[in-house]
């Protein structure tokens, strides 16, 4: 067995000094600088060359910005199907809160492509942070497993996951989101007056975040929960104050349309919803089964976080929540599932050092080699789907045999089946 550093070291920080700390230590190796922001450089690089060559990127960067830009010209957030201001090759309906385009206004202040590097920079620097904060919060870090490399490594390793590439690629806003969340669980919880504020903007952004004010309940911080709804409904005021009609648009009708997105019934769909839609040839009570399996799913889910954080592993608890919030919400893309990189860190962790051989290194490597070859084969790019750049037929998903149920459910599947390996060793373990 492979030294380890003290168990949960994330618990007694006593604050967020030490990632201040972490920041300056750095900045003091410039070699280590430099190779974590030369990612971040090359895509911010890509975006200005883009703008330059007018080359198409980031699809959801350029309905954010558009958003931004009827916020600030006082054109309709939901009255269309699209915004005057998106390209061409980027019209889509705008799907996000009002709030949201409130907090995408920086964004336009740059041209389309451009917003989008700037975007895609930051989101790899949100998930360096991911890595270096899930790796600070191990419950048992090998002593192998040093923090400044492994969060290099592991970022510039994560481009090769579907989720991550294809949000970087998309321009989506998920890394941004993951990081605010993973710094207000984990980084903020002993800063008063101050924990809950960002799992409030996160939720602001994308209503999906607000499955973690539950998690901040549950855990014991009921402050920062309460925080976390009262910054979510102040942004909302603002909102209103601002651009009533939209904010009503969006809470009557919009927030009720989950095919806004695009249908539901999409390979790229992994929730509970889109599975058993194809699964029931698109039944009108499919999205009341979903709630229903998620709410038995509760159970098990909250039973697993309650239990992680007395043993202290706050890491373990959050990734119980995030999955239970992909798998529940109407809508979870691929790219969504960008918590497989944490997920990634901690599975890592507990790797033999050395590894055994023959079986025994098998089964040690199992989960990891699971989870990278679900995540990083791309398996759902293969499946026949009703991705209009590549016809294969109407409404293909819903003629799967079961093999394509399964390798098109691989997403979903994989916190199905983790959540019940853990529960069974847990019950071993406690009898």
């Amino acid at each position: 067995m492979s030294e380890v550093v003290s168990a949960a070291p994330g618990l007694d920080t006593g604050g967020a000094g030490w990632l201040g700390q972490s920041i300056r230590r750095l900045f003091a190796r410039p070699r280590l600088a430099v190779a974590l922001f030369a990612v971040p450089a090359v895509l911010l690089a890509a975006g200005v060359v883009s703008w330059l060559i007018d080359w198409r990127l980031g699809v959801d960067s350029a309905v954010y910005r558009s958003g931004a830009i009827a916020l600030l010209t006082g054109e309709p957030l939901y009255d269309n199907d699209f915004l005057s201001s998106e390209p061409a090759w980027a019209k889509l309906p705008f799907t996000y809160p009002p709030t949201g385009a409130l907090l995408f206004v920086p964004l336009a202040l740059f041209p389309t492509q451009v917003s989008w590097g700037i975007l895609a920079a930051g989101s790899v620097l949100a998930l360096a942070l991911v890595v270096r904060i899930a790796v600070r919060n191990l419950p048992n870090r090998p002593v192998w497993m040093t923090p400044a490399t492994t969060t290099i490594v592991v970022t510039v390793l994560a481009l090769a996951v579907e989720p991550v590439w294809r949000t970087l690629f998309l321009g989506q806003i998920n890394l941004v989101l993951m990081a605010l969340v993973v710094v207000d669980v984990l980084v903020l919880g002993r800063v008063r007056h101050v924990g809950g504020v960002l799992v409030g903007v996160a939720a602001a952004v994308k209503l999906t975040p607000l499955i973690f004010v539950p998690h901040l309940w549950l855990t014991g911080r009921r402050a920062d929960a309460v925080r976390a709804l009262v910054t979510f409904a102040v942004l909302q005021a603002v909102i209103f104050l601002i651009i009533p009609h939209d904010f009503t648009r969006f809470w009557t009708v919009a927030v009720t349309d989950p095919e806004r997105t695009g249908p539901t019934f999409w390979a790229g769909n992994q929730s509970l919803h889109a599975l058993i839609l194809r699964l029931s040839d698109l039944a009108p009570w499919s999205l009341g089964a979903a709630i229903g399996v998620g709410a038995l799913l509760a159970v098990p889910a909250v039973w697993l976080v309650l239990r992680f954080h007395r043993q202290g592993r706050p890491l373990e608890a959050l990734l119980v929540t995030a999955f239970f919030g992909l798998l529940l919400s109407p809508v979870s893309w691929s790219h969504h599932y960008v918590w497989v990189i944490p997920l990634l860190v901690l599975l890592v962790s507990r790797l033999p050092v050395p590894l055994p051989r023959g079986a025994a290194r098998a089964r040690a490597l199992a989960g990891v080699g699971a989870v990278v070859a679900v995540y990083a084969s791309g398996v759902l790019l293969i499946m026949r789907s009703s991705d209009p750049n590549r016809p294969a037929g109407e409404r293909p998903e819903l003629e799967w045999t079961p093999p394509e149920v399964v390798l098109g459910s691989a997403y979903l599947l994989v916190p199905l089946v983790a959540g019940v390996v853990v529960l069974a060793r847990s019950r071993r373990a406690s009898g």
